[in-house]
């Protein structure tokens, strides 16, 4: 958890900041569906706690004059170990929702992950940041032609992943959203209804192979498990996300980076893998690094900046992770992602 302050933030200096800023901007409406989490958010706080117990080991008199934050995810180059996560009706949180998103993303080097209940459609914002790079992300519904719409519209539009999330047969318990009555206003249309459309229940693995029909490499969004990663590498996975959904579905499993040292091994090169929840500072990103993660998602911490100054505020937090990430490497010991090993972590 953040330090304990004796001031109140005026000018952002990091996650932190923009999440208490954002507290005070957003509605009860809006807060209680983006900062909760499922039944007694056991999940949701583990996700950052076991960052917290995570200790660097820095390694000292390396030459670190020169350091780079960029790496490669499926092939794409990115300026920084850390992607746009998939996150739903952003325009709760500012009128511009995914489309400043996007732009921010674009403008930052990195990838944009759009959701299946994003306020815009596929199309809109690859014509919003058409040089951005960006992925889609998938729910399957019990009406597959809703779903086969949008990943036609996406694949037109130049995604060039489809991000299929595997934990979310139904949604999970989110009591604060019960407690507060939570609706999707007035005039704010997702492109995939998830509370109204029901999913595809009987969605399994021998199904991967109808998504991955659709031409761009799927990667699989939900695993916690050696054996699912297993799974997922033998149905064709390009990568796959170590992820609790940021503790919004089933309470009481791991952290997702206590998970990831188990799904790493499963993979063991087979597909990339990557994380999601808990992600506040560049240290994080260097412990997920160092634990075998290609690169993190975040999803909190991005839509923070965006409700308190829209695409400024994704692109300031996108920056200070940058600096964090860079400043990081330099006292690690690493001139790269690329150098940050399982030595550097207990």
């Amino acid at each position: 958890m953040p330090a304990v302050r004796v001031a109140p933030v005026v000018a952002p200096i990091n996650v932190w900041d923009y999440e208490r800023l954002a507290e005070e901007k957003l509605d009860g409406n809006a807060l209680a569906y983006f900062a909760g989490g499922a039944g007694d958010e056991v999940t949701l706080r583990e996700n950052v706690a076991a960052f917290e117990r995570l200790k660097l080991r820095p390694r000292v008199l390396v030459d670190v004059g020169s350091v780079s934050t960029a790496t490669r995810v499926l092939g794409t180059e990115v300026a920084l170990p850390v992607l746009i996560a998939p996150l739903a009706l952003q325009r709760m949180a500012h009128p511009d929702g995914e489309l400043a998103t996007a732009r921010a993303a674009g403008a930052a080097g990195t990838i944009l992950c759009l959701s299946t209940a994003a306020t815009v459609r596929p199309a809109e914002i690859a014509a919003a940041a058409p040089d951005g790079r960006r992925w889609f992300q998938v729910y399957v519904f019990a009406d597959r032609g809703i779903t086969r719409d949008l990943v036609d519209e996406a694949c037109a539009s130049g995604y060039s992943a489809l991000v299929l999330t595997v934990d979310t047969p139904f949604l999970g318990r989110r009591e604060r959203d019960l407690r507060i009555d939570f609706k999707i206003p007035e005039g704010i249309t997702p492109s995939g209804d998830i509370f109204g459309h029901g999913f595809d229940t009987a969605f399994s693995w021998r199904d991967l192979e109808w998504l991955a029909g659709f031409g761009p490499p799927v990667v699989v969004k939900g695993i916690l498990t050696a054996e699912d990663a297993d799974l997922a590498c033998e149905h064709g996975a390009a990568a796959v996300v170590v992820s609790n959904h940021g503790g919004r579905q089933l309470d009481s499993v791991p952290a997702s980076i206590e998970a990831l040292p188990e799904v790493v091994e499963a993979v063991d090169g087979r597909a990339e893998v990557l994380l999601d929840g808990g992600v506040r500072r560049g240290t994080d990103v260097l412990k997920a690094l160092a634990l075998g993660a290609r690169a993190v998602l975040i999803g909190r911490a991005m839509v923070w900046g965006l409700a308190v100054d829209g695409e400024r505020g994704v692109a300031h937090v996108l920056e200070l992770l940058r600096a964090e990430i860079e400043l990081g490497l330099a006292l690690l010991g690493c001139r790269s992602p690329a150098e940050v090993t399982r030595a550097h972590v207990r």
